[in-house]
């Protein structure tokens, strides 16, 4: 495996290496996520929308980490665009659950292309080997942080790294 940069790695980068590597993927994100509602936000719950069995609004809210003020107006924006509809629930008509439309779906593979792309893109300096263990050990250090410390507005979080 090549070294890169400007000399042996030293101990304690992890968060200079990690920021870089997020400011550079939120970067191109936005860019091709822009025509969605909340860009990469409201890529994130509709992935979860079509991808996850979260019953209600409140618990898309906390699986995604978004605080639920926002999230009801980031659902507001999704059925706006024609992306997700509220129904009632089979299981108790007073709550409602998050469903993608056809739109929604078509719009979320599309938008997977994409940002599949981009993350090959900015991962492109490593060999497609490296690209998927950095994915999946990323994926797997992150689902153990959140099961033992579960961000309440991991939207907040990103933003604060990237600052």
């Amino acid at each position: 495996m090549a070294t890169h940069g400007p000399g042996p790695r030293p101990a304690g980068n992890l968060g200079w290496a990690l920021g870089t590597v997020l400011r550079r993927w939120n970067g191109e994100v936005d860019h091709v996520l822009a025509g969605l509602p909340q860009g990469p936000r409201g890529f994130q719950v509709l992935g979860a929308v079509v991808h996850a069995d979260i019953p209600t609004q409140a618990a898309l809210a906390a699986h995604l980490g978004i605080d639920r003020t926002v999230m009801t107006y980031l659902i507001d924006e999704l059925v706006d665009a024609g992306l997700v509809e509220r129904k009632p629930s089979p299981e108790d008509r007073r709550v409602r659950r998050i469903v993608a439309t056809a739109q929604g779906r078509e719009a979320l593979a599309e938008a997977e292309r994409q940002v599949a792309a981009v993350e090959e893109a900015v991962l492109g300096g490593l060999t497609p080997e490296q690209r998927a263990l950095f994915q999946n050990l990323t994926y797997e250090a992150a689902c153990l942080i959140h099961e033992l410390d579960p961000v309440p507005d991991s939207c907040r979080t990103v933003s604060e790294a990237l600052r």
